[in-house]
Parts: C-alpha cells; structure tokens; sequence
C-alpha cells in the first residue's frame, strides 16, 4: 500500500488517468460527466488512514445523459471492467460485492488480473439526485422540501468534487442545492434561537437542586444548538455527528465561540457552566446582529425573570426572525419547527428518504 492519499485527489486522479483514457479510446464523443459526491468521508474532505479499510479507493460517479443511458451504460461498465488497471496508485481497483449486513459496504479486494469488479457507479444525474432527496431537485422545489431533507446529505450532494462535466447538468444542479432559500433559512435561524430559549434557564434551575447530570445534559444540548447556530450563521449545512464538531472546528466564528463551549462543556459547577453560556450567547447575538436581518439583539445576558438564572432571552431573537419573514409559503408553516434535522434526531429516520418524505404532512 503507497503512502495515505485523500481520497478526492485519488479519484480525481483515477478519473483522469484511468477512466477518461477508456472514454475516449472506446466510447469517443460520448458526452459524460464524472465527480465523487454523496456518502463517504472522503467527499467531506474528512477522511484519513483510518478510513481506508472499508468503501474507500478509486472510485467515482460516472454520469451519462438519459437517452444516452440505457443504450450505452453495459457497454461502458464492460470496458471499465477489462480494461482497468488492477491497482492505482497503490490502491486495488477491484471490490467485493455491497455487503447487505453492513449498509452495502464494499471492500477493496486484490486481484493480479482483471477484469475487475470496480466501484463506478453509472448513472443519469437527474435519476441520482431524486433517489437521494425522493424529488426531482431539476423542478420547481417547495420549502416544505428543503425541510425534509436531511442537511447530512445536502452537504455530500453540493460537496465532494466534479471531475468532468461534460453534460453541464451536474454543476448548475448542484448550485441550485448549494443552500437554503433566504426565507427558508431565516425560519430555521429562528427555530434553533428558539431551542435555546426553552431550555438556557434549566442550567441553572438543575444544578440548584443538585442534579448535576441534568444540568450537564442541558449544558450539552445548549452546547450542541449554539454550534447548529454557527452553521446556520454561516449559510454551511451541518454534518452528522461524526463529523459535526471537525466541521464546526472550520468555521470562521469557532476560534471565538468555541472555547466558551468547550468551558461549558467542562465546567465543575453550573455556575461556572452557566457563565461559559453566557459568553457564548454574547457572541452568539453579536453575530446574529451582524446578519442585519432586523432589529439588534440584545448582547449581554440577563436574569430570568425574578429568578437568579442569566439567559439570552433567545425566545425574543426567535419571534423576531419569525416576524421578519415576508414569504407567504413559509409563514403558514408551523412556528419554529424547523427542518426535519431540528425535531428528529433517530438515524434511520433521517437516512430513510421515502421516510423523510412522509413527514411532509407534519409541515402541510
């Protein structure tokens, strides 16, 4: 085995070196277009020695245009399949069969000669992106379907990398997904500011009873919806949660926001928990503030009502984003239930495509 190479530069690599020289020898003037999207850690730029022991190698996504399709598609799996190099760059091109114990994982196995079982998928790009999110992205698209969405898999979608788009489908699709519709993005500002309103007081209200593991879960949670925030902010879908505090690690306000989370997170008492929350909700408004998508928040904390608990009071920031929303579609949505990824939080809920689109009628 060569040296570790990240895997979007390895198949970028094998695009070019080992399956367009097939294209063209065998299939010239065949328009395609190639990337490595969709699930993977290597398509998050996240990947690392540890994740080359399954589903990882020379890989891509090959896409024909749909007419193209069903005439042209055994042809070019057959010459990929003899004519690929057994190994790449030290990496075995051939795979074992998707295992269906372990979510169709695959594992490179090598082999001396071909031809080989390769890990090229060959698809039409509209077909692709519907049986991801269950709807036909190229349409005309509701807010009620960016909030079914799992954010996970948008951001593999409108990430990884394109090789070739030589049917200039695949990049202005991909553009269409990038992020959020304004209105649809200020709704789901508003319903995480709103998370934090119902629960920032109980840091304190916990520990003063002494339930110390109540008042660090609540810590946690409030933790975990202030880095939601970050990524909100910053218009950049959220990973799930193995990778979700490495991606929050990249965002521009981590160097400030982040170690007031990490000092909540270890804070001995509430007390000092609660003063780490409260710095975090400083900057927190600060950059709300810096949106400029209505009236200044408040920046300082202060006492919940009589009590001697200090709050952000979120619940106002949230009802004041609400207010601000003009789009008639997204103000006769339910308030501040945000997107699918704010109120579900069981994985095979939120893998489950069809599942997700039966949600629809929570919204509707």
């Amino acid at each position: 085995m060569s040296d570790f190479i990240p895997g979007l530069d390895l198949c970028e690599r094998f695009y070019h070196e080992a399956i367009r020289p097939i294209l063209d020898r065998n299939f010239p003037g065949l328009a395609h277009s190639a990337a490595l999207i969709g699930p993977g850690s290597e398509v998050l730029g996240f990947d690392t020695p540890r994740s080359t022991d399954h589903h990882y190698g020379p890989r891509a996504i090959l896409f024909l245009d749909e007419s193209d399709l069903p005439r042209w598609k055994e042809a070019v799996d057959g010459a990929l399949r003899r004519e690929l190099p057994v190994r790449f760059l030290g990496y075995s091109t051939n795979f074992s069969a998707p295992d269906p114990a372990d979510h169709g994982v695959r594992l490179r196995v090598t082999v001396e000669r071909g031809p080989v079982n390769h890990m090229i998928e060959i698809r039409a790009v509209r077909e692709y992106f519907a049986g991801q999110l269950g709807v036909d992205p190229a349409g005309k698209l509701s807010a009620v379907d960016w909030l079914t969405w799992e954010e996970q898999r948008l951001r593999t979608l409108t990430g990884g990398r394109v090789f070739h788009d030589g049917l200039g489908q695949l990049e202005p699709l991909r553009r269409k997904l990038a992020y959020y519709p304004e209105p649809v993005w200020r709704y789901l500002l508003a319903a995480e500011w709103q998370k934090i309103g119902q629960e920032e007081p109980f840091v304190g209200r916990t520990g003063e009873v002494g339930d110390e593991i109540g008042s660090r879960l609540v810590t946690a949670r409030l933790v975990q919806t202030l880095m939601r925030l970050g990524f909100l902010m910053e218009r950049q879908y959220a990973p799930y949660s193995k990778w979700f505090g490495t991606a929050f690690s990249r965002l521009a306000c981590a160097a400030r926001l982040g170690p007031a989370l990490v000092g909540a997170l270890s804070g001995a008492s509430w007390s000092e928990r609660e003063e780490w929350l409260c710095q975090a909700y400083t900057i927190a408004a600060e950059m709300h503030n810096a949106l400029g998508i209505g009236a200044p928040a408040a920046t300082q904390a202060s006492f919940f009502f009589g009590r001697p608990f200090r709050v952000i009071h979120a619940d106002r920031i949230a009802a004041q984003i609400l207010a601000g929303i003009e789009d008639e579609e997204v103000r006769r949505l339910p308030e501040f239930l945000g997107s699918v990824n704010q109120w579900v939080s069981t994985v095979d809920v939120l893998n489950d495509v069809q599942l997700c689109q039966r949600l629809r009628g929570v919204y509707e």
